[in-house]
């Protein structure tokens, strides 16, 4: 049985790691971390930090914030345990702290769990190549009025694979409102749109001369990013060290 200790088990992502353990017969919560959450509202020890957990895990998931991260590599290393991070937002310097953990121990991070949405970026890549530098690319991503980092993760990462079809050789523009000048060829934008109860919607227009070409996912639940955590967490859980995501997952499972 694989233990798991979800970090963040107070957010809405966590509550739903949670039930979503319980379906699955070779994984289980151990435990949690959440300094804000009131323990006496589940069934595992929920900690306020690494430094009080009590427990033994094999896998760390986590849906908390990019400020949680010193916290979660401390314990992570001491204690040889994989961890599976879907936060996004992460500085450069975050960034590098992870790349360097995962020389001594199993991380995967994804900026998005969905299986749908990372098949989206595949055909985004596609796309990108077939049509070419004739169509131009803009990216609307819409979410609920409580996620903190704007342009979303999965919106980045739509991004940088539709840039990688063209070399690189494209800059990315985030709104328009302070440019007064017509669009240029090299642009990806991306667009962020805040409100309600959004749970995430990700449009990709290829806009070229008289056509539209549109590649859109919309995730109706949160479960479904529990669902994809939970299968990265079982999917690192025997591995050692290196730096894994959603494609090496993916290609193993087919």
């Amino acid at each position: 049985m694989i233990k798991v200790l979800i970090w963040g088990i107070g957010g809405r992502m966590g509550k739903n790691v949670l039930e979503c353990l319980s379906s699955f017969e070779n994984a289980q919560c151990v435990g949690g971390v959440d300094k804000f959450a009131d323990k006496n509202l589940y069934s595992v020890p929920v900690f306020a930090s690494g430094k009080d957990i009590d427990v033994d895990a094999d896998v760390i998931i986590d849906f908390s914030r990019p400020d949680a991260l010193d916290d979660i590599l401390d314990y992570a290393l001491a204690h040889k345990c994989g961890i599976m991070l879907a936060t996004t937002g992460y500085s450069a310097q975050q960034q590098a702290a992870i790349d360097k953990a995962s020389q001594s121990i199993a991380v995967f991070q994804s900026s998005n769990m969905s299986l749908g949405v990372n098949l989206l970026i595949e055909l985004c890549r596609k796309a990108a190549n077939f049509l070419g530098n004739g169509f131009e690319v803009e990216i609307i991503e819409q979410h609920h009025n409580q996620k903190v980092d704007s342009p979303s993760g999965t919106a980045l990462s739509i991004a940088q694979a539709i840039n990688e079809e063209f070399d690189n050789q494209k800059h990315f523009v985030y709104g328009r409102h302070d440019k007064n000048c017509k669009r240029q060829n090299n642009e990806i934008g991306v667009h962020a749109i805040r409100g309600g109860t959004i749970v995430g919607k990700h449009d990709v227009l290829f806009i070229g001369k008289d056509e539209v070409v549109t590649l859109k996912h919309e995730a109706q639940s949160r479960m479904v990013f529990a669902q994809g955590a939970v299968r990265a967490a079982i999917f690192i859980s025997d591995k050692k060290c290196g730096k894994f995501s959603m494609k090496e997952m993916v290609a193993e499972i087919l």
